[in-house]
């Protein structure tokens, strides 16, 4: 099957272009490396440094001529999405339309769309969350994946373009970015290994539904393979909350360190709980977080403490 990956030189599109390879799949990658690594896309894979809001992404298609397409590629910063909302308005929205009218004229079969079940839900009462939850984003960010959701439904609706739409957790693992404010586990694992005293916004009594990456690539794989009575949004979380204390706790033993955090102000708007309900996921796909917490989390920080080493 021919295939694309947008956002295939980051972290999570990284790993879906190796598993996809390694399934025996063609793959193109297109990324405008502004956040991703030229040295994580696969020797196999085809790279074009091609942003997603660009018209050169029209023609691109039409050449590549994908089956399916997996748009990870994303503005990625909740808090960024606050400060600079116009800026992530043309990333994650106008973003998603231009790649959807490349895709409709390119004749590509079916989307799967990285959306977040960690920010278009908001603070629910109903924990874990199921997808027919009314959707009450507290981000920019979040209302943009759910207008990325709509745009695909729409598209769908007008050219028969198939769409899936996977609602990820927070996602965890190696090749996560420790810069900047998004992905708290690589954050965190950096400066445990760099002896630095991480900072812990608020009490850390916050809590976050962790799914490790190579769960993550793998709904990809059972959503592009599935049957078109399988098309809809999928939650991709494991059902587990774990507040911020008790993940430093277990990236603190994993780490082999000791220390303590610092905690500093809450972050205005920040979520108290996010957790999703994945049974619709395991019913109709097949799929169920296979990696637990632990688990993950060694191997995340064994992969920083190499990376240090290398340097």
């Amino acid at each position: 099957m021919r295939t694309l990956v947008t956002g295939g030189a980051g972290f999570i599109g990284s790993h879906l272009a190796d598993a996809l390879l390694a399934a025996g799949h063609d793959v193109a990658v297109v990324d405008d490396l502004s956040r991703g690594r030229r040295a994580q896309v696969p020797e196999a894979a085809r790279l074009h440094t091609v942003d997603v809001r660009s018209p050169e992404l029209h023609a691109l298609l039409g050449e590549e001529r994908p089956e399916v397409v997996f748009h990870q590629a994303a503005q990625i910063d909740v808090r960024r999405s606050i400060s600079e909302p116009l800026l992530d308005t043309e990333i994650n929205v106008v973003g998603m339309v231009n790649l959807l009218q490349a895709c409709a004229g390119a004749g590509v079969r079916r989307v799967v769309f990285a959306s977040s079940g960690g920010a278009i839900y908001g603070d629910t009462e109903q924990v874990p969350t199921p997808e027919e939850h009314v959707a009450m984003p507290a981000s920019l960010y979040g209302a943009a994946k759910l207008c990325g959701e709509a745009y695909g439904g729409v598209y769908a609706q007008l050219y028969g373009l198939e769409f899936v739409a996977l609602r990820y957790a927070n996602v965890y693992g190696p090749r996560q970015d420790p810069h900047g404010e998004a992905g708290v586990v690589a954050i965190f694992a950096r400066k445990l290994l760099s002896r630095e005293t991480p900072v812990i916004n608020g009490d850390g009594t916050q809590s976050r539904d962790y799914v490790y990456v190579g769960d993550v690539v793998r709904a990809n794989l059972l959503a592009a393979a599935a049957d078109r009575s399988a098309l809809g949004a999928y939650n991709v979380g494991t059902g587990r909350e774990t507040d911020v204390n008790a993940l430093f706790a277990l990236l603190r033993d994993a780490a082999g360190v000791r220390g303590e955090a610092s905690h500093g102000p809450a972050k205005p708007g920040e979520q108290r709980r996010s957790c999703l309900d994945a049974s619709r996921a395991a019913r109709v796909l097949g799929w169920s977080p296979q990696v637990g917490l632990e688990d993950g989390l060694r191997t995340t920080v064994e992969f920083f403490r190499e990376m240090a080493a290398t340097r």
